[in-house]
């Protein structure tokens, strides 16, 4: 993929932000092409598309998109985004300068757009607390502590505690940390489907 004569934004963003947090290229696809509703071919600067979904990953560099572009040029981009989102697109635009700055936010978004694209079956039988913690867990792409899933819930930690050992127990959570005490969950990756399963509990824990 990185031989294939990729901008040296787009080679930047694979090399220090997607592969270091996802660990592989499954279902990346670069310069993917595209019609949208004008029956115009656009080419996207990376799709992200497991089981079939629509992720576009667009690396806008500040001097061909923001200082020099040309008025038609920049009215043609935001045409292009607002057409392909109706075509169900989801777009996560990503700053060079951010990339060269702040890569930890990066790896933080990029983290959490590959979340949008992961799906679990939820089983039937489980509270509204169960339920929305299994979609807390696979929104949040990494370990999470009690006290933070409590926050989540506005319940108390003791609450949590029992709603996350019923979860662990019935092999949905995994303990990621502690043996006597546990201090911090993930999902169990048997549960994410629709997408590469990545080993969350080796993910930093990136925050904003």
């Amino acid at each position: 993929m990185l031989k294939k004569g990729l901008s040296y934004s787009v080679v930047t963003f694979l090399r220090s932000i997607w592969f270091p947090v996802i660990g592989n290229f499954n279902d990346l696809h670069p310069e993917y092409e595209v019609r949208d509703f004008n029956n115009r071919y656009r080419y996207l600067d990376l799709a992200y598309m497991p089981g079939g979904a629509k992720g576009c990953i667009e690396i806008h560099d500040y001097r061909s998109h923001a200082r020099d572009i040309e008025v038609e040029r920049f009215k043609d981009l935001c045409m292009k985004q607002a057409l392909l989102v109706l075509d169900d697109w989801s777009f996560l635009p990503i700053a060079y300068l951010s990339i060269r700055d702040d890569p930890g936010v990066c790896k933080q978004l990029v983290l959490s757009f590959v979340g949008k694209f992961l799906s679990i079956d939820i089983a039937s039988g489980l509270n509204w607390a169960e339920k929305e913690t299994i979609r807390f867990s696979s929104r949040l792409m990494r370990t999470f502590e009690a006290r933070e899933l409590s926050a989540h819930l506005s319940l108390s930690e003791h609450r949590t505690r029992v709603i996350l050992r019923s979860l662990v127990a019935k092999n949905i959570l995994v303990v990621a940390s502690g043996k006597q005490r546990y201090r911090t969950y993930r999902l169990n990756d048997k549960n994410l489907t629709g997408a590469t399963a990545i080993n969350q509990s080796k993910m930093p824990p990136l925050n904003f």
